[in-house]
């Protein structure tokens, strides 16, 4: 009985020590010393990371993440896993950071630290070019929205008094829109720069957007300013030397910081 009390406090104190954040500057260390950023991402949700014709991970997420350990003066390691898995990895110490669109919100700020925003998107009204009637989310009542029933975009355009035509995303969205089956979609500005990108020429336009912004950063663990400094540096560093918009003008054709 006495091994076993004795055996089973020893285990609890490890687990403890186990728990407790790493100490100040320990993680900066460690990746200066291997010269390695392991950098958690999907690689399944392009533009930002995915696998190009020739199965390189490729995508605005993963030029970033390049970017960002150059400046780190190390080498970056992409390590990818399911979105449902991904911030979990944090914790398991399998992952530095995770770049992936990840939003920066409230709950997530208890429990982890976030780098200074890298990107932002907005809510935007989508209609064809030659739409002169819609130009802003009050003139959706009535009429006919192109939306993922389950969305905060879809919610938005019944609260503005439009009628939903159900889809699947953005995707299906928009071409419903250019067709004319739907006089317009609310989505995400991202999206919507990401296809004029690929298709200029499509006959679409954003007539509105909301003025509140939703932003992502670099999610890595609580315990470590020394790592989160040199991040928010380097990614000040990069919109100073014009990195950054070469890589948001590639993939966007914009600035899409703020």
């Amino acid at each position: 009985m006495k091994f076993s009390t004795t055996a089973a406090a020893a285990i609890a104190a490890l687990q403890i020590v186990l728990a407790q954040p790493a100490s100040a500057g320990e993680n900066l260390d460690r990746i200066t010393s291997a010269g390695v950023l392991r950098i958690g991402t999907e690689g399944t949700y392009a533009p930002f990371t995915y696998h190009d014709a020739s199965g390189a991970l490729v995508g605005f997420d993963v030029e970033i993440g390049e970017a960002v350990a150059e400046k780190l003066g190390v080498k970056p390691e992409f390590l990818e896993g399911k979105w449902d898995g991904l911030i979990a990895g944090l914790d398991a110490d399998r992952y530095d950071v995770v770049i992936n669109q990840v939003g920066i919100t409230e709950e997530r700020r208890k429990k982890y630290d976030f780098s200074e925003p890298y990107i932002t998107s907005k809510a935007v009204l989508i209609v064809r070019a030659d739409n002169e009637e819609i130009k802003g989310f009050a003139d959706l009542s009535g009429k006919r929205a192109a939306q993922s029933l389950t969305s905060n975009f879809g919610k938005l355009a019944e609260a503005s008094g439009a009628e939903l035509v159900g889809t699947d995303g953005f995707d299906q969205s928009i071409q419903l829109v250019l067709t004319g089956r739907a006089d317009a979609t609310i989505n995400d500005s991202l999206s919507f720069l990401d296809f004029k990108k690929q298709k200029p020429d499509a006959p679409v336009k954003i007539a509105a957007e909301q003025a509140d912004a939703e932003h992502s950063g670099i999610i890595l663990r609580k315990g470590d300013p020394e790592l989160l400094a040199e991040i928010n540096e380097a990614l000040a560093a990069i919109k100073d030397d014009g990195t950054y918009d070469v890589i948001a003008q590639k993939y966007f054709g914009a600035d899409v910081s703020k």
